[in-house]
């Protein structure tokens, strides 16, 4: 049967029309997605404002000339009653004493402190944590890895100089001069061509240096002399330096109460004083430093003077037992907790260069009575610290041995030609 065209060219049409249908299905991108859609711009900001509210953030303060732990907070804004807080918490008094190059971090959530951590040095951390209205405190102390390390150094000019172009710290050269100081005036007695041998820890910590352990063994060659020095704890779990024979390297008296400082006027009964122009005794040693260099109490003993007058300006007096007296003159100020009947250790510091009283500059008028009577701190015999006892020789030469031959060792290697 024939179709009228009519309705041929309608087939047609129709069929068309299906096959772009069905081509369209292959053609066309799907409607559909796997990816979410577009989120609208009022829960992006839901989302934003929930990541602040968990956000925490560190802030890292070095501590500065100056610092006190009121100023930081204050410079960062926090509350007066966390600090409060933190200082009567469990380890809170260790940050009553910040100094210049430690660390202090904060962590804060939207500007509120939450944790404070506190790093006196790399092997020492103290963290707080906020709780409540409270801190709770935790100490942390990291154990280095220890390593022996050995130096050789020929004075030139000085001890500091030598020392420092090996790369020795500052630290660790005061340690080897406060062996060898009641022996060798490290001012005055000094000559090029002196040499130097110390045998000591190297502290690492995740292979990182951070500082210097303990000085082992040590060897000084002073215009000819040779002292040797070996540490040793004592029973009484005190490191001390002997020779290797066992006499304690330490006197009963420090030769001089400042550390490298420069003798200005020496003991002189027929002095002329520089103020009043007349022959005034000169019954100490002057020790020029500058102002706030701290005075070290020359032996073992106790405060009977903390005083000023006019003439003596802020002064304490030590007695050392019955025979012997110290005094010290012209301070700045006293160091913390020094008053009359004060007991102190031989090295502890208990004061400050100053110039008050009767000074033309800064400095410390030192004097030295023995049974009343003034004698000349540089030239006085001074009495002996004890000694390794008989008993403990043996164990002293075995414990020492280990670092004797080491010492040994390295001066015969830079001494060989």
């Amino acid at each position: 049967m024939r179709l009228p065209k009519t309705h041929i060219y309608l087939i047609i049409l129709l069929g068309a029309a299906f096959a772009l249908l069905y081509l369209n299905q292959y053609t066309e991108p799907s409607k559909k997605s796997d990816e979410p859609p577009s989120p609208k711009l009022d829960s992006i900001a839901v989302k934003i404002q929930k990541a602040s509210e968990n956000n925490l953030e560190t802030l890292k303060h070095t501590i500065t000339a100056g610092d006190s732990l009121a100023s930081i907070f204050k410079k960062y804004g926090y509350d007066p009653r966390d600090l409060y807080l933190l200082t009567q918490s469990e380890f809170g008094t260790a940050l009553k004493s910040v100094y210049p190059k430690q660390e202090l971090s904060f962590l804060e959530r939207d500007s509120e402190l939450i944790q404070v951590k506190y790093s006196p040095n790399p092997l020492q951390s103290y963290i707080f944590e906020k709780d409540g209205d409270n801190f709770r405190a935790e100490s942390i102390t990291f154990h280095p890895d220890r390593f022996l390390e050995r130096k050789h150094g020929v004075i030139k000019n000085s001890l500091f100089l030598a020392s420092q172009s090996l790369g020795l710290s500052d630290n660790l050269i005061m340690r080897f001069a406060q062996i060898f100081q009641w022996d060798v005036d490290f001012v005055l007695d000094i000559r090029p061509g002196d040499e130097f041998f110390v045998v000591f820890e190297s502290l690492y910590l995740n292979g990182v240096k951070v500082g210097d352990g303990e000085i082992l063994a040590a060897t000084f060659v002073n215009q000819g002399r040779t002292f040797e020095a070996l540490a040793y704890a004592t029973l009484d779990d005190r490191l001390n330096y002997f020779s290797p024979a066992g006499k304690n390297m330490r006197k009963a008296f420090l030769r001089a109460p400042l550390e490298f400082s420069r003798i200005s006027s020496n003991f002189n009964p027929r002095r002329r004083h520089p103020l009043f122009k007349t022959v005034i005794p000169h019954r100490g040693i002057d020790y020029a430093a500058p102002r706030g260099t701290p005075v070290l109490a020359s032996g073992d003993g106790k405060v009977i003077t903390a005083s000023r007058t006019k003439a003596n300006g802020k002064f304490i007096v030590i007695s050392h037992g019955e025979q012997f007296v110290t005094k010290y003159l012209h301070l700045s100020n006293f160091a913390n907790r020094i008053k009359k009947g004060k007991r102190v250790k031989q090295g502890q510091t208990i004061g400050y260069v100053g110039s008050t009283g009767y000074a033309t500059g800064p400095h410390l008028h030192y004097e030295f009575l023995v049974n009343g009577v003034h004698r000349n701190p540089r030239t006085v015999q001074l009495p002996k610290a004890a000694s390794i006892p008989e008993n403990q020789l043996e164990n002293f030469l075995y414990e020492t041995e280990r670092n004797r031959m080491f010492l040994a060792s390295h001066i015969s290697k830079n001494r060989d030609p």
